[in-house]
């Protein structure tokens, strides 16, 4: 009978012992196995054991060869004094020595050590080494938390087990455990601010992240300190942990064990983040596989199906920890004779205890499952009143089988469930804890559906539940008047908002269908109007809830891709929404949503179209259709009387105008027209060359950009030159108004980001204005695109170049628009086909969403009127796309 791959990995660990030069070798033979064994939850405990049983091995191998005597010790410290070593991790050692050694001063001594350490590298065994006495570890733990955490964990390998034992009781008797439990928490508290502060990053560090194995491990460490135990069981024992809890911090360290040690074996060094690239190799290494529909569609990646393990597992030991963590600290604060503080009873069933919701019976929701949403009520109601505590909190997590189909279907539970939405204060708060808590999937069925679900459209970067708590947020603060100065004109839109509740209902709900196939938008819809049915929200409520889940997106699309001053445009967005109160609704949302996605996914700009596509669309829904004219002549006066203030006054500007055709004037605020007209005056007025190109930068009005005016000569390779221009330059366009005037000169205007500013603003706008002229005039062939590198997230989660090329509404131009991944000369590869078919760029939309990239142009050109010519087009347009990979 073959040997089962835990057997074959035990002969490796166990083989007679050899030289300590073999130490490569046997971890080698070690970790090949465990490359080949799907080792199981069980099994990962195990296998770190036998590494270090080899690693304990090979350094007691190498002592007696260094000839150090009975009188010092070796000791394990940190990870390996747990006698748990991953593949690539250190291997920390203290050499304790009696009192009184000094090797500075024994040069025999030192020799012996300098020969182990040596012999340790030479064999293979990459050590942290320490050499100190006691006295000299006790004065440095005293100051140092990191190596006390590493002495508290120290185990002998060999050498003298009597001053071993005398380490053992000095450090005991030093260690101070409430101050270190103290310690512990607040450097907890300080990494999990470090890793985003979440157990939900789309590369989290299995081990240091919230959720990671340190949130473990300092349960161990506190409780050692304590003096309960070194093992779970031993919390079980002390009457500070049920036995299901118990097995679930078991089961769960393991599957975080596993992870990282897959980590280990398929990067070949240590590493402990579950990056893009790694997260399909993992997930392969447990064998998990694609997900498909019916009908062969792709539904969820195996890296999806792994990281949704890991997420459940890091929540459960976010919610493990916290319960253990309060329990030990009551326990230790007991023993120090601490007064607990006093309990003031809030009804029968609740009291309050500094600040901290506990239940007046620890079944209390096992007989009364109303009971569960009640304390999230008061926890939003009664002022004071921040969290649960270990008692309730470990109450909940024993009554999650009590939350069940009758739960969702009781009456008194659906209406505690929107009392939960319609409260004044601590509604963030509230739903984050019934997230964390398992709560809100368990009430909200399809939510449960989402949490810990990834999002690859590579702008997200929250998991879909976390996106949707964000949104929730976002929302609330508009109707906090705390926030008000964040987004003035939002909350000056909530503040005439009569129920709010309906927007948060919104926000749960619009991304609720996430990974099912399919829109989302409307499966979303589906949902919503039957929660809303169920919840009695019925007639204009519940319509308005179900229009907003299934238009979420189509605002933020309209005002990014669409052209904001063709009046059709409006027009046809205002009959979308239908009247004020949807469109109100929608845009809270909308600006809601897109702060979600990312913290680098909102800008400025792509406020001011938001607010922009608002503003036409409630004229157009009073009745108020933009008249051309009328808003071309008083944006005219509006610059008008911004030049007349100026110094000296602007004459010429309107026989500029005049070249100018009405879309020049419905694109651009009167102070743009105003900075136009000026900057071609004031260069004239300087006797520049007849026909030379004018670029002029300031920094933009709107947002941390700049804004830069060229004013050139028209060719029709003019923007691909500007934009290969940019390019080289490492600056990012977000938005391109091209015109051309009757005089044939392009009065173009471009906003631009750059990760130097807006600290460099100054020298970046003189570099442009400089340099730009010189690029718009050359008379070179345009240089082939640069094909910057592709980042992690673009590599992993590819997006299939798309290209649609159609004629517009009134089939006078065409728009064309293209979705890729983002990377280095991706406009420019656009811009130089467009003008080797001698295409000319109208309008151009330029949305980057994270990494991903979504742009609309409006072109012109005698080339688009062929059929065969479009085609032929649109292929080059995907190599150009394509070749980014």
């Amino acid at each position: 009978m073959a040997d089962s791959p835990a057997a074959k990995a035990a002969n490796a660990a166990s083989a007679p012992a050899q030289p300590a030069v073999d130490y490569r070798q046997r971890k080698q033979a070690l970790l090949g196995v465990w490359r080949q064994a799907a080792l199981s939850t069980r099994g990962v405990r195990g296998a770190l054991r036998q590494l270090a049983d080899l690693t304990d091995d090979t350094l007691r191998g190498l002592w007696r060869q260094a000839g150090l005597d009975g009188r010092c010790a070796l000791l394990a410290v940190g990870g390996y004094g747990r006698a748990e070593l991953f593949p690539h991790s250190d291997v920390d050692v203290l050499l304790l020595l009696p009192e009184g050694a000094d090797p500075a001063a024994d040069a025999p001594l030192r020799e012996r050590i300098e020969a182990f350490i040596g012999r340790c590298w030479d064999a293979g065994l990459e050590i942290g080494a320490s050499v100190r006495t006691v006295s000299e570890c006790l004065h440095v733990a005293a100051g140092d938390i990191t190596v006390q955490t590493a002495l508290l964990e120290a185990r002998r390998i060999t050498g003298s087990a009597a001053l071993f034992g005398e380490f053992e009781q000095r450090f005991a008797a030093a260690l101070d455990a409430l101050a270190f439990f103290i310690a512990k928490r607040l450097e907890m508290r300080q990494r999990h601010l470090k890793y985003e502060d979440t157990p939900y990053a789309l590369e989290p560090n299995c081990k240091e992240s919230p959720g990671g194995l340190r949130d473990v491990q300092i349960i161990g460490w506190v409780m050692r300190a304590a003096g309960i135990g070194r093992r779970w069981d031993d919390l079980a024992r002390a009457g500070l942990a049920t036995a299901h809890e118990v097995r679930q911090l078991r089961r769960n360290e393991a599957v975080l064990s596993r992870v990282r040690m897959r980590l280990h074996l398929l990067a070949g060094r240590r590493e402990d983040r579950l990056v893009f690239d790694l997260q399909g190799a993992v997930a392969a290494s447990f064998g998990l596989a694609d997900r498909h529909a019916p009908d062969g569609r792709l539904t969820l990646r195996a890296g999806e199906v792994l990281m949704r393990r890991y997420y459940w597992a890091a929540k459960a030991v976010v919610q493990l920890n916290q319960i253990l963590l309060q329990v030990i600290e009551e326990r230790l604060r007991a023993e120090r004779g601490q007064p607990a503080p006093a309990l003031r009873p809030l009804n029968a069933r609740f009291l309050e205890r500094a600040g901290l919701l506990e239940v007046a019976d620890d079944a209390l929701y096992q007989h009364e499952p109303h009971a569960i949403l009640e304390g999230f009520l008061l926890l939003e109601r009664v002022p004071g009143v921040k969290g649960f505590s270990a008692r309730t909190l470990r109450a909940l997590y024993n009554a999650r089988t009590r939350m069940n189909r009758s739960f969702r279907a009781d009456p008194v539970n659906r209406q505690q469930f929107l009392a939960l939405l319609q409260q004044p204060q601590g509604i963030t708060r509230a739903f984050r804890l019934m997230n964390q808590t398992s709560v809100l999937g368990r009430t909200l069925w399809p939510f449960r559906r989402i949490v810990g679900q990834m999002q690859h459209d590579l702008f997200h970067v929250y998991t879909v539940d976390q996106h949707i708590l964000m949104v929730l947020r976002n929302v609330r603060r508009f109707f906090i008047p705390e926030h008000a100065h964040e987004y003035p004109f939002c909350s000056q839109l909530a503040a005439g908002w009569d129920k709010p509740w309906l927007l948060y209902i919104a926000a749960l709900f619009h991304d609720i269908a996430k990974g099912r196939g399919g829109d989302h938008s409307e499966l979303g819809a589906r949902e919503a109007r039957r929660f809303c049915r169920q919840h009695g929200l019925t007639g204009a409520d519940g319509a308005l809830i179900e229009f907003l889940v299934r238009e979420h997106l189509s605002m933020s699309a309209v005002a990014q891709k669409q052209d904001l001053s063709d009046p059709t445009v409006i027009a046809a967005f205002a009959r979308r929404v239908g009247d004020e109160r949807h469109l109100t609704a929608l845009y809270l949302l909308t600006v809601a949503d897109v702060r979600g996605t990312s913290p680098t996914v909102w800008s400025a700009w792509k406020g001011k179209l938001l607010e922009d596509l608002y503003r036409a669309t409630v004229r157009a829904l009073g009745g108020r259709a933009p008249d051309q004219g009328a808003v071309v002549e008083a944006r005219k006066r509006q610059a008008l009387a911004l030049l007349a203030r100026g110094s000296p006054p602007i004459v010429a500007a309107p026989a500029l105008w005049d070249t100018l055709d009405p879309g020049y004037f419905m694109r651009h605020e009167p102070d743009d027209i105003a900075w136009h007209a000026r900057a071609i005056e004031a260069a004239a007025a300087a006797a520049a060359p007849a026909g030379a190109t004018l670029v002029r930068a300031r920094r933009s009005p709107v947002g941390e950009g700049l804004q830069v005016l060229i004013h050139a000569s028209g060719r029709r390779d003019l923007f691909a030159r500007i934009c290969g221009y940019f390019d080289r330059a490492d600056f990012s366009i977000q938005d391109a108004k091209i015109h051309t005037a009757r005089d044939g000169w392009a009065l173009d205007s471009f906003q631009l980001v750059s990760e130097l500013l807006p600290e460099q603003a100054e020298p970046l706008m003189a570099r442009i204005e400089a340099e730009l002229p010189a690029a718009v005039d050359s008379s070179q062939p345009l240089a082939p695109p640069r094909l910057g590198r592709v980042s992690t997230r673009v590599r992993s989660f590819p997006v299939a170049p798309h290209v649609d090329l159609r004629p517009d509404e009134k089939a006078q131009n065409w728009l064309l628009a293209v979705s890729a991944g983002d990377r280095t000369g991706l406009l420019y590869s656009i811009a130089r086909v467009l003008a080797a078919h001698a295409i000319s760029v109208e309008l151009a939309k330029i949305t980057t969403l994270g990494e991903r990239v979504e742009d609309v142009f409006l072109l012109r050109g005698e080339s688009l009127q062929e059929a065969r010519t479009r085609v032929g087009i649109e292929q080059e347009l995907l190599r150009a796309l394509a070749s980014a990979g």
